[in-house]
């Protein structure tokens, strides 16, 4: 399926998800993503602030606060994405786009453990199909490969198979309401029957 035809029809299957749903396959979602070691071995970890129904992240954000761990937010500046530290999501603002973003002094990506990016769709070798922006793909494409990339999605999200393009980052982790598919390796975990 082509990438604009895949990415029109996932996005109107996600703005038909009510607010019940969201919020309740977001939360087993990261539960599962926070069960992970990973997470727990991580010291920074990015996160993205959810716009459209895309999968929330409130509860990896307060866990991660409450744990210690410092946590970075990205900005769209110019053409390009930067991540900035968070002590609170309050200090979250409506930025470009509407998507709240933090204030303050940029911060290398490559600092972080984890970073935690949306999308679209994605497939089971990592690939993923975002607004058609590049934001992402831009600010990431050097961490391609680096165990640290992870994508949040709705099971429905996940398909077989997307045609890359040699721009496209490639996430190292996946983890759906249903499962956490490791990439490099094909492996599934928790998939329920």
């Amino acid at each position: 399926m082509p990438k604009r035809t895949l990415r029109a029809a996932t996005l109107a299957r996600r703005r038909g998800l009510t607010p019940e749903q969201v919020a309740s396959q977001s939360l087993v979602l990261q539960e599962l993503f926070m069960s992970l070691p990973e997470f727990r071995q991580a010291a920074v970890i990015a996160l993205y602030a959810p716009i459209h129904h895309e999968v929330e992240t409130e509860a990896v954000a307060q866990a991660a606060l409450l744990a210690g761990k410092t946590l970075l937010y990205p900005a769209v500046h110019g053409h390009d994405l930067t991540f900035r530290r968070v002590g609170a999501l309050s200090q979250l603002t409506p930025g470009r786009y509407g998507i709240p973003e933090p204030a303050g002094e940029p911060c290398d990506p490559a600092r972080a453990d984890l970073i935690v990016v949306p999308g679209v769709a994605f497939d089971l070798r990592g690939r993923r199909i975002g607004y058609g922006k590049g934001y992402y793909d831009r600010a990431l494409h050097r961490l391609e490969g680096s165990g640290r990339l992870v994508a949040f999605c709705y099971e429905f999200q996940l398909v077989d198979e997307i045609v890359g393009e040699p721009h496209d980052v490639t996430m190292d982790l996946i983890v759906t309401d249903v499962r956490v598919v490791r990439v490099n390796n094909h492996i599934c975990e928790g998939e329920q029957q």
